[in-house]
């Protein structure tokens, strides 16, 4: 008997059927932006095909060059570009999978001198002016979608997604923010939503019955002037009597200050949006956002208020996620963490997708895990991120593995990291890579210490060893007020009720997360969450805003850094903005340009560079002082064996810096992937 009976039931939608309940959801990856990278996209999707997904939406493929993400990003406008299209069909179809190809016009929001927008207003999340629309405009870009619908299906998609939420082309016109046109397709709601009703129904009318269209609605803007919820439905009334085969669910636009799929966010924290349409429409509906377990998406899908469950990162993740719920091998799973480092990051920085807890990711055909010919006997030293990894990869290659790890539990700084509210998703990482250990049968020695000594039988020794926390030279730094970051959130020590931070980097944030939030439940429970962020519930705010409840830290807290940048600067750039509101609503104190002069009973005595250069010396009365300065790297080991035998070094007892796991665990891999 299947644990999961309603997400892995099939969907029939008439002309085709879905084999379960499961969208592999629309992500950008930065391979759909060049020819030459087909066959490498083709790779992607076929295994994630091969690992049993229902539907796949592709990466947003613009209808021209007007609606560019950025400069030559994929677009399909003439016929001869469907030849490489065919690559990733054909590989879809060959593993017995489904794929719509989503239509992506980012209107306003490309980052490009030549986009426009219902108005001409600009973005602020983009540098560029943008052209308001004519009334020709507005026809040729209908046309546009369509023409690009018509050339997707004689690439062999299975059908489109047409993207009209997160504060797209389309989202652009429906909602009063950003359509403050007086004529025939602006001003009422009815003309605002001509825009997209007109591409539904043409498009319809072009591709014929038995094609796929998903429409991706916006149901909870979260900005300003955004839709109601009557106007939510109104729309998805008019799109099902237009054709479309199933609507997809879109929360909040990428300006919205609002999180919506970091860590943070609760699994499934939005599905009660997409239930709240099931009354209004006959179609299928599609929820989406912080689904990723299939516990999280068969309890969704069982309350029969929803039709199927998108999930996109959990695909960079683990391509065979659905394979291994068919399996009832959940615990298999590598689990999104919701991190964003290596995917969002990526495409905002212009680099191609890949994932932080599963570095072949995009790099199907470049990064391979072959069996070895030869089985040697590995050690590996350090049961951190990147010793979990090199572990697990030289286990599955077939290589004999022993990991030392000298406390008694794996994880390193992961077990820092899941300790920190919002981010207890990194346990899942520790417990996909003990899961592997014992598929493979790797030998954990938990609470061993090694020496040189100890490893002169093996034939290849990693040293993995990681870091310890940087002790910056400051006067009184042993003074009993001090606390070491990783002391504090292995609960050795306590903090008092008030803080000074030193170090405002990515540990210094999350010092300050750990003592400002005291309610639990915000990263737990979506009505917490909504209540947190000032999201109504009823949505019959425009925009489903209302005053945010965040409460106060229980503790003051200065947090200091010593550069005079802003801080957190540093942080992830999708996510950055998060922690520096979240703690910003909660009071915490930020100061830039501080010099730690000493530490002693009266607190922490600091000198602060202004703007003008001058200086100001102040005395920081906290109870404690907590030091987030940094790390250093643990490699003794190393030095004593590198020229006696054949040893390698990754993670931070290579190179400590700001912690990253993103590189320890791709280290990991291809050296296991190498061996």
């Amino acid at each position: 008997m299947n644990n999961y009976p309603n997400l892995l039931k099939p969907l029939d939608l008439g002309f085709t059927t879905i084999k379960n309940r499961i969208l592999m959801g629309s992500m950008h990856t930065g391979l759909e932006d060049r020819a030459k990278n087909y066959p490498k996209l083709a790779e992607y999707f076929r295994q994630r095909a091969q690992g049993q997904v229902g539907l796949i939406v592709t990466g947003g493929i613009t209808p021209n060059l007007r609606g560019w993400t950025a400069p030559f990003s994929g677009c399909l406008k003439f016929k001869f570009q469907t030849k490489r299209h065919r690559l990733v069909t054909d590989a879809v179809h060959e593993a017995d999978g489904k794929i719509c190809m989503q239509i992506l016009h980012t209107g306003r929001y490309g980052y490009h001198p030549f986009s426009v927008s219902p108005s001409g207003i600009k973005s602020p999340i983009t540098p560029f002016k943008t052209k308001k629309m004519t009334t020709k405009d507005i026809d040729n870009q209908i046309k546009a979608f369509v023409n690009t619908a018509q050339l997707a299906q004689i690439a062999g998609y299975d059908g489109v997604e047409i993207m009209g939420s997160e504060g797209y082309l389309i989202n652009q016109f429906i909602a009063k923010r950003t359509n403050h046109r007086k004529d025939e397709w602006g001003n009422s709601f009815a003309n605002r939503t001509r825009f997209a009703k007109e591409i539904v129904q043409r498009t319809r009318e072009a591709v014929g019955t038995d094609f796929i269209i998903i429409f991706r609605l916006s149901m909870l803007d979260l900005v300003s002037q955004g839709s109601t919820w009557d106007e939510v439905v109104t729309l998805a009334k008019d799109l099902e009597q237009l054709g479309v085969t199933i609507i997809n669910t879109g929360i909040g636009w990428h300006e919205a200050r609002i999180p919506t799929i970091a860590t943070c966010v609760p699994r499934g924290a939005f599905a009660w949006v997409t239930e709240k349409m099931r009354p209004h429409v006959k179609i299928p509906l599609i929820t989406t956002n912080r689904i990723n377990t299939p516990e999280v998406a068969e309890r969704i899908l069982a309350g029969k208020q929803v039709d199927m469950v998108s999930m996109a990162r959990p695909f960079l993740a683990d391509a065979n996620f659905v394979q291994k719920a068919i399996d009832n091998k959940a615990d298999e799973i590598n689990t999104c963490i919701g991190c964003n480092q290596a995917c969002l990051d990526h495409v905002f920085k212009n680099k191609r997708a890949t994932c932080l807890v599963n570095p072949l990711a995009c790099y199907e055909t470049e990064y391979k895990i072959t069996t070895t010919t030869q089985a040697k006997s590995c050690a590996v030293i350090g049961g951190g991120p990147a010793g979990m990894s090199c572990a697990k990869t030289l286990a599955q290659r077939g290589h004999n593995v022993t990991l030392f790890e000298a406390s008694d539990k794996l994880g390193g700084q992961f077990n820092l990291a899941a300790n920190i509210p919002g981010k207890d998703e990194f346990f899942n990482t520790n417990r996909y890579f003990q899961t592997q250990f014992a598929k493979h049968n790797v030998n954990v020695q938990l609470n061993t210490k090694v020496s040189a000594n100890d490893l002169s039988a093996f034939d290849e020794v990693i040293i993995a060893t990681g870091v310890v926390p940087r002790r910056p030279k400051i006067d009184g730094i042993d003074h009993e007020k001090v606390i070491i970051y990783n002391d504090l959130i292995t609960k050795k020590q306590v903090a008092g009720k008030s803080v000074a931070i030193i170090g405002a980097g990515g540990i210094g944030f999350d010092i300050a997360e750990f003592l400002s939030e005291d309610n639990e439940a915000v990263y737990s429970n979506p009505k917490a969450f909504c209540e947190e962020w000032g999201i109504d519930m009823t949505i019959q705010s425009e925009g489903g805003l209302t005053k945010a409840k965040h409460a106060p830290s229980p503790r003051e807290i200065y947090l200091l850094q010593r550069k005079t940048s802003k801080p957190g600067k540093g942080l992830g750039k999708t996510t950055g903005w998060i922690h520096r509101l979240a703690l910003k609503k909660r009071g915490v104190k930020t100061m830039v340009g501080c010099n730690y002069d000493k530490i002693d009973d009266q607190g922490l005595h600091i000198t602060v560079k202004k703007k003008d250069d001058t200086q100001e010396q102040h005395v920081l009365n906290v109870d404690n002082i907590i030091i987030c300065a940094g790390q250093v790297s643990v490699n003794k080991l190393y030095e004593e064996l590198k020229d006696k035998q054949s040893t390698h070094i990754i993670g931070g007892a290579e190179f400590a810096g700001e912690l990253d796991a993103k590189r320890a665990i791709k280290q990991g891999v291809l050296l296991g992937a190498k061996i």
